[in-house]
Protein backbone atom coordinates (compact mmCIF):
# COMPACT_ATOMS: atom_id res chain seq x y z
CA UNK A 1 0.00 0.00 0.00
CA UNK A 2 1.49 3.45 -1.32
CA UNK A 3 1.00 6.02 1.83
CA UNK A 4 1.93 9.84 1.49
CA UNK A 5 2.70 12.00 4.29
CA UNK A 6 4.85 15.00 5.17
CA UNK A 7 8.47 14.58 4.96
CA UNK A 8 11.13 14.51 4.98
CA UNK A 9 11.74 10.93 6.62
CA UNK A 10 11.82 11.32 10.43
CA UNK A 11 8.84 13.94 10.73
CA UNK A 12 6.01 12.59 13.13
CA UNK A 13 3.81 12.70 10.38
CA UNK A 14 5.82 9.84 9.24
CA UNK A 15 5.80 7.97 12.61
CA UNK A 16 2.49 7.72 12.25
CA UNK A 17 2.51 6.89 8.87
CA UNK A 18 4.38 3.80 10.13
CA UNK A 19 1.28 2.62 11.67
CA UNK A 20 -0.73 2.73 8.33
CA UNK A 21 1.82 0.42 5.99
CA UNK A 22 5.58 -0.32 7.29
CA UNK A 23 6.81 -0.31 3.69
CA UNK A 24 5.94 1.88 0.40
CA UNK A 25 6.17 5.42 2.20
CA UNK A 26 6.84 8.31 0.14
CA UNK A 27 7.00 12.06 1.33
CA UNK A 28 5.10 15.34 0.05
CA UNK A 29 5.93 19.12 0.92
CA UNK A 30 2.52 20.53 1.89
CA UNK A 31 -1.00 18.68 2.83
CA UNK A 32 -2.16 19.86 -0.53
CA UNK A 33 0.07 17.41 -2.17
CA UNK A 34 -0.98 14.63 0.17
CA UNK A 35 -4.48 15.16 -0.80
CA UNK A 36 -3.76 15.43 -4.27
CA UNK A 37 -1.73 12.28 -4.62
CA UNK A 38 -4.58 10.37 -2.69
CA UNK A 39 -7.04 12.29 -5.12
CA UNK A 40 -5.13 11.56 -8.46
CA UNK A 41 -4.98 7.82 -7.76
CA UNK A 42 -0.83 8.57 -6.67
CA UNK A 43 -1.26 7.38 -3.68
CA UNK A 44 -3.65 4.52 -1.53
CA UNK A 45 -3.20 6.50 1.93
CA UNK A 46 -2.46 9.91 3.35
CA UNK A 47 -1.35 11.09 6.34
CA UNK A 48 -2.10 14.82 7.46
CA UNK A 49 -1.88 15.92 10.94
CA UNK A 50 -5.49 17.38 11.54
CA UNK A 51 -4.42 18.61 15.83
CA UNK A 52 -2.37 19.16 18.03
CA UNK A 53 -3.23 18.87 21.91
CA UNK A 54 -1.02 22.01 22.77
CA UNK A 55 -1.52 24.43 19.54
CA UNK A 56 -4.62 22.97 18.00
CA UNK A 57 -6.36 22.22 14.74
CA UNK A 58 -4.37 22.46 11.15
CA UNK A 59 -5.46 24.69 9.05
CA UNK A 60 -3.87 23.90 6.45
CA UNK A 61 -5.39 19.96 6.98
CA UNK A 62 -9.25 21.65 7.52
CA UNK A 63 -8.96 23.73 4.32
CA UNK A 64 -7.82 20.64 2.37
CA UNK A 65 -10.05 18.30 3.44
CA UNK A 66 -13.18 21.10 2.70
CA UNK A 67 -11.88 21.58 -1.16
CA UNK A 68 -10.45 17.98 -1.75
CA UNK A 69 -12.98 15.57 -1.50
CA UNK A 70 -11.32 12.67 0.17
CA UNK A 71 -12.63 9.73 2.75
CA UNK A 72 -11.01 9.68 6.31
CA UNK A 73 -10.63 6.50 7.32
CA UNK A 74 -8.46 6.46 10.06
CA UNK A 75 -7.68 8.16 13.27
CA UNK A 76 -3.49 7.53 14.74
CA UNK A 77 -2.68 10.00 17.60
CA UNK A 78 0.77 9.78 18.83
CA UNK A 79 2.26 11.74 21.64
CA UNK A 80 4.99 14.29 20.73
CA UNK A 81 8.07 13.68 22.25
CA UNK A 82 10.37 17.07 21.61
CA UNK A 83 14.28 17.00 22.15
CA UNK A 84 16.85 19.61 21.72
CA UNK A 85 19.21 17.98 18.85
CA UNK A 86 22.59 19.63 17.76
CA UNK A 87 26.53 18.80 17.36
CA UNK A 88 27.21 20.63 20.83
CA UNK A 89 25.48 22.26 23.80
CA UNK A 90 26.45 25.87 22.78
CA UNK A 91 24.39 27.07 19.70
CA UNK A 92 23.39 30.39 17.80
CA UNK A 93 19.64 29.44 16.49
CA UNK A 94 16.66 26.76 17.23
CA UNK A 95 14.87 25.78 14.27
CA UNK A 96 11.97 23.35 13.25
CA UNK A 97 8.68 23.21 12.63
CA UNK A 98 6.92 26.68 13.68
CA UNK A 99 4.41 24.41 15.83
CA UNK A 100 7.45 22.42 17.38
CA UNK A 101 8.49 25.66 18.50
CA UNK A 102 5.85 26.89 19.47
CA UNK A 103 5.01 23.64 21.74
CA UNK A 104 8.33 24.61 23.38
CA UNK A 105 8.35 27.70 23.70
CA UNK A 106 8.32 28.00 27.64
CA UNK A 107 11.56 25.54 27.40
CA UNK A 108 13.39 27.91 24.90
CA UNK A 109 12.08 31.06 27.20
CA UNK A 110 14.03 30.12 30.10
CA UNK A 111 16.76 28.15 28.60
CA UNK A 112 17.95 29.97 25.18
CA UNK A 113 16.27 33.24 25.58
CA UNK A 114 19.55 34.76 23.27
CA UNK A 115 18.58 31.85 20.72
CA UNK A 116 17.52 32.70 17.53
CA UNK A 117 14.27 30.86 16.25
CA UNK A 118 13.69 29.62 13.10
CA UNK A 119 10.56 27.99 11.34
CA UNK A 120 11.65 25.93 8.74
CA UNK A 121 9.77 22.91 6.44
CA UNK A 122 9.77 20.07 9.04
CA UNK A 123 11.13 18.68 12.24
CA UNK A 124 13.13 16.23 10.63
CA UNK A 125 14.74 19.26 8.51
CA UNK A 126 15.58 20.81 11.61
CA UNK A 127 17.86 18.00 12.48
CA UNK A 128 19.13 18.35 8.49
CA UNK A 129 20.24 21.91 9.29
CA UNK A 130 21.56 20.58 12.70
CA UNK A 131 23.70 18.24 10.97
CA UNK A 132 25.29 20.88 8.46
CA UNK A 133 25.75 23.57 10.82
CA UNK A 134 27.03 23.48 14.13
CA UNK A 135 25.38 26.84 15.19
CA UNK A 136 21.84 25.12 14.53
CA UNK A 137 19.92 23.45 17.21
CA UNK A 138 16.76 21.06 16.00
CA UNK A 139 13.80 20.18 17.97
CA UNK A 140 12.38 16.76 16.64
CA UNK A 141 11.98 13.29 18.13
CA UNK A 142 15.13 11.97 19.75
CA UNK A 143 15.42 8.61 17.31
CA UNK A 144 16.56 11.37 14.66
CA UNK A 145 19.80 11.99 16.70
CA UNK A 146 20.49 8.49 15.81
CA UNK A 147 23.57 6.99 13.68
CA UNK A 148 25.16 10.35 13.29
CA UNK A 149 27.28 13.48 14.63
CA UNK A 150 24.56 14.81 16.70
CA UNK A 151 23.67 14.45 20.29
CA UNK A 152 20.42 14.98 22.29
CA UNK A 153 21.03 18.52 24.04
CA UNK A 154 17.39 18.00 25.99
CA UNK A 155 14.61 15.72 26.16
CA UNK A 156 10.99 16.01 26.52
CA UNK A 157 11.39 19.82 26.10
CA UNK A 158 7.33 20.60 25.09
CA UNK A 159 5.56 22.42 27.20
CA UNK A 160 2.66 19.73 28.27
CA UNK A 161 3.45 16.49 28.77
CA UNK A 162 0.29 15.67 27.58
CA UNK A 163 1.09 16.76 24.01
CA UNK A 164 -0.07 14.62 21.30
CA UNK A 165 -0.93 14.84 17.78
CA UNK A 166 -3.66 13.38 16.07
CA UNK A 167 -3.22 12.51 12.49
CA UNK A 168 -6.04 12.03 9.82
CA UNK A 169 -5.76 8.26 7.40
CA UNK A 170 -7.15 9.83 4.11
CA UNK A 171 -8.39 7.89 1.23
CA UNK A 172 -10.26 8.03 -2.28
CA UNK A 173 -14.10 9.04 -1.66
CA UNK A 174 -15.27 5.56 -2.87
CA UNK A 175 -13.82 4.20 0.47
CA UNK A 176 -15.20 5.93 2.70
CA UNK A 177 -16.99 3.66 5.77
CA UNK A 178 -20.02 4.48 7.91
CA UNK A 179 -18.49 1.99 10.27
CA UNK A 180 -16.39 3.40 13.24
CA UNK A 181 -16.54 5.01 16.80
CA UNK A 182 -15.91 8.48 15.18
CA UNK A 183 -17.42 10.84 12.05
CA UNK A 184 -16.19 13.86 10.67
CA UNK A 185 -18.31 16.29 8.48
CA UNK A 186 -17.85 20.09 6.69
CA UNK A 187 -20.88 21.91 6.74
CA UNK A 188 -20.83 24.69 4.54
CA UNK A 189 -24.40 26.61 5.20
CA UNK A 190 -23.73 29.31 2.87
CA UNK A 191 -25.69 31.67 5.11
CA UNK A 192 -25.47 34.03 8.35
CA UNK A 193 -28.11 34.96 10.64
CA UNK A 194 -28.58 35.17 14.25
CA UNK A 195 -28.54 31.32 15.81
CA UNK A 196 -27.44 29.78 12.67
CA UNK A 197 -24.79 27.58 14.27
CA UNK A 198 -27.21 26.84 17.05
CA UNK A 199 -29.21 25.54 14.46
CA UNK A 200 -26.57 23.24 12.72
CA UNK A 201 -25.06 21.73 16.59
CA UNK A 202 -29.13 21.42 17.67
CA UNK A 203 -29.34 18.03 16.39
CA UNK A 204 -26.40 16.32 17.49
CA UNK A 205 -27.64 17.29 21.13
CA UNK A 206 -31.28 16.42 20.78
CA UNK A 207 -29.99 13.07 19.92
CA UNK A 208 -27.56 12.66 22.41
CA UNK A 209 -24.45 12.61 20.06
CA UNK A 210 -21.15 14.16 21.64
CA UNK A 211 -19.50 16.78 19.68
CA UNK A 212 -15.90 16.10 20.01
CA UNK A 213 -14.98 18.78 17.94
CA UNK A 214 -16.43 21.95 16.42
CA UNK A 215 -14.32 24.58 14.71
CA UNK A 216 -15.08 27.25 11.93
CA UNK A 217 -12.95 28.56 8.84
CA UNK A 218 -13.36 31.10 6.39
CA UNK A 219 -15.10 29.74 3.03
CA UNK A 220 -13.02 31.97 1.22
CA UNK A 221 -16.13 33.06 -1.09
CA UNK A 222 -16.22 35.99 1.14
CA UNK A 223 -15.35 38.00 3.78
CA UNK A 224 -17.39 36.90 7.16
CA UNK A 225 -18.51 33.74 5.39
CA UNK A 226 -17.53 30.54 7.27
CA UNK A 227 -17.67 26.61 7.30
CA UNK A 228 -17.23 24.23 10.07
CA UNK A 229 -15.91 21.13 10.67
CA UNK A 230 -17.36 18.89 12.90
CA UNK A 231 -16.48 15.92 15.05
CA UNK A 232 -18.47 13.54 16.78
CA UNK A 233 -18.44 10.64 19.24
CA UNK A 234 -20.48 8.53 16.79
CA UNK A 235 -21.09 6.09 13.96
CA UNK A 236 -22.87 6.89 10.55
CA UNK A 237 -23.97 3.52 10.43
CA UNK A 238 -25.90 4.61 13.78
CA UNK A 239 -29.94 5.71 13.02
CA UNK A 240 -29.19 8.87 15.15
CA UNK A 241 -26.00 10.33 13.40
CA UNK A 242 -28.02 9.86 9.86
CA UNK A 243 -31.22 11.57 11.43
CA UNK A 244 -28.85 14.47 12.83
CA UNK A 245 -27.20 14.98 9.25
CA UNK A 246 -31.04 14.96 7.97
CA UNK A 247 -31.81 18.17 9.75
CA UNK A 248 -28.36 19.64 9.00
CA UNK A 249 -28.80 19.42 5.38
CA UNK A 250 -31.94 20.67 5.10
CA UNK A 251 -30.49 23.78 7.40
CA UNK A 252 -27.37 24.38 5.00
CA UNK A 253 -30.01 23.57 1.80
CA UNK A 254 -28.38 26.65 0.15
CA UNK A 255 -24.93 25.15 0.65
CA UNK A 256 -23.92 22.01 1.05
CA UNK A 257 -22.86 19.04 3.97
CA UNK A 258 -19.37 16.52 3.45
CA UNK A 259 -19.35 13.52 5.18
CA UNK A 260 -15.87 13.21 5.55
CA UNK A 261 -16.69 9.30 6.93
CA UNK A 262 -16.46 7.17 9.87
CA UNK A 263 -13.28 5.78 11.61
CA UNK A 264 -11.74 3.96 14.73
CA UNK A 265 -8.86 5.92 16.91
CA UNK A 266 -5.38 3.78 17.16
CA UNK A 267 -2.99 5.01 19.43
CA UNK A 268 0.80 4.96 18.68
CA UNK A 269 4.22 6.20 19.85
Amino acid sequence: METVTLGPQGTYSHRAARAVTDDGISFAESVRGIADAVANGDADRGVVPIENSIEGSVTETLDTLATVDLAVVREVVTPIRHALIAQREDFDTVASHSQALAQCRSYLDEHYPDADRQAVASTARSVELAREDASVAGIAHPDNAANGDLQVVATDIQDRNSNATRFFVVAPPDERSEAGGKSSFVVYPNANYPGLLLELLEPFADRDVNLSRVESRPSGERLGDYLFHVDVDAGLYEQRTQAALDDIEAIASEGWVRRLGSYDVEHVV
